[in-house]
């Protein structure tokens, strides 16, 4: 498994498998190849019938910038991975470069005929049965386990991490624009879950309330193309700070508790991302948000004190009922579901730890099961609702605002 810093990328939204990845490759283009005289970016699978909604082509001409680059969406070609571009250098010699390049979920890329990055595992164990034993063999906890492999390093990498999670979650209160970008009109709701609707509002209510509104703050800063930290995803990535600062506002926990947290949750994300997938175009939104729901609902274990086993049994239950959630954004923007679907997610998380608490010695599924599950039910769900706003809700929507058309 590779390390959590290819987990927990801080970076631009809305998406890091459909704008960061493809960013961070033109990056690395253009920064190795010199005289470069224009460049051709061509989208397929979905790259090319989401790309719009998420800033693909923004993000690429922006990453190519000062150089002429145009970006081409073809809905017909084939590929076998759904995330796939070409990108085609033109240098002032004559010559040219054409370039293939995969957006592997989570910021990470793969670009053909080049030196891949982090090619190399950290850890050498390869599923959660493994990390377990490992645990149990050495008396260690998670955070053991990883800073025994990444060092303490890690730990500064993740204080930083969680810096810029309270940060996006800080923006997003206090976001002065109504709207966010696109064609959908949607409004920026997350102020108003800081308000209170009645007297005598209970803690659990409260709780529920403000955990909602930092996962809005995250989702809709990450759908304005804010700075945000994929947890797994950019699409996913309200849900596990929303759950971490609802435990910091409710127990006091300090930052160097939420760091450990952090490095808890990124086992689980690193289990999902080896042995299953965390791309939505790949495996669905069960993939996404059912791995930030797993990432939250473990580290939430982790913080109330709870044995490997819980830890384990919170995870396996916030995925194991996130199974078949099909990835349909709306207009092929990170809006409609994406946000709400946050916000639930984490209420989810905090449901499992109670599962976790109260039933884990009826546990029979284990996590490795269960992400295998999920990367089999992704490869059966039909390829409308793998992320390329064909199918599903967006659909439904699309097919409702074609009839008001015709009407008029």
């Amino acid at each position: 498994m590779k390390s959590l810093r290819n987990l927990f990328r801080i970076g631009r939204g809305p998406s890091s498998s459909h704008t960061m990845g493809p960013a961070r490759a033109s990056e690395f283009l253009k920064n190795k190849y010199q005289n470069i005289k224009d460049v051709e970016v061509f989208l397929y699978g979905s790259l090319a019938f989401t790309g719009k909604g998420h800033l693909t082509d923004v993000a690429i001409i922006d990453a190519f910038k000062p150089i002429p680059t145009t970006v081409s969406f073809d809905y017909r070609k084939k590929v076998e991975f759904p995330n796939t571009f070409e990108v085609v250098m033109h240098f002032n010699d004559g010559s040219s470069l054409t370039k293939k390049v995969l957006s592997l979920g989570g910021g990470a890329i793969w670009i053909s005929d080049e030196e891949n990055e982090n090619e190399e595992d950290v850890y050498p164990e390869k599923n959660f049965d493994e990390i377990r034993k490992y645990c149990e063999k050495n008396n260690c906890s998670l955070v053991d386990y990883v800073v025994h492999y990444e060092g303490e390093d890690i730990l500064a990498y993740l204080k930083t991490v969680w810096a810029q999670m309270k940060a996006t979650i800080q923006n997003g209160l206090a976001a002065k624009d109504k709207l966010l970008p696109g064609k959908l009109y949607v409004n920026r709701r997350a102020s108003s879950f800081l308000i209170a609707t009645h007297v005598g509002e209970s803690t659990f209510s409260r709780g529920n309330r403000l955990i909602a509104g930092y996962a809005f703050a995250t989702s809709e800063e990450n759908a304005a193309g804010g700075i945000i930290v994929t947890a797994p995803t950019c699409g996913s990535c309200g849900t596990l700070p929303a759950v971490l600062l609802h435990l910091v506002d409710r127990y006091e926990f300090n930052d160097d508790q939420i760091v450990k947290a952090l490095a808890v949750a990124g086992v689980i994300g690193n289990v999902v991302k080896t042995n299953g997938s965390i791309s939505g175009a790949e495996a669905g939104c069960q993939a996404e948000i059912g791995t930030a729901c797993s990432m939250a609902a473990a580290a939430a274990s982790y913080l109330k004190g709870f044995s490997l086993n819980q830890i384990e049994y919170a995870a396996e239950a916030a995925m194991e009922h996130s199974l078949g959630l099909t990835c349909d954004p709306v207009g092929g923007y990170v809006q409609i579901p994406c946000i709400e679907r946050n916000a639930v997610a984490a209420t989810k998380a905090l449901m499992a730890t109670y599962l976790a608490e109260y039933a884990s010695s009826t546990h029979r599924v284990s996590f490795d099961q269960i992400v295998d599950t999920m990367l089999k039910t992704g490869q059966d769900m039909n390829k409308k609702y793998r992320e390329t706003s064909k199918g599903g809700l967006a659909y439904e929507l699309k097919k409702r605002r074609t009839r008001r058309r015709n009407k008029r």
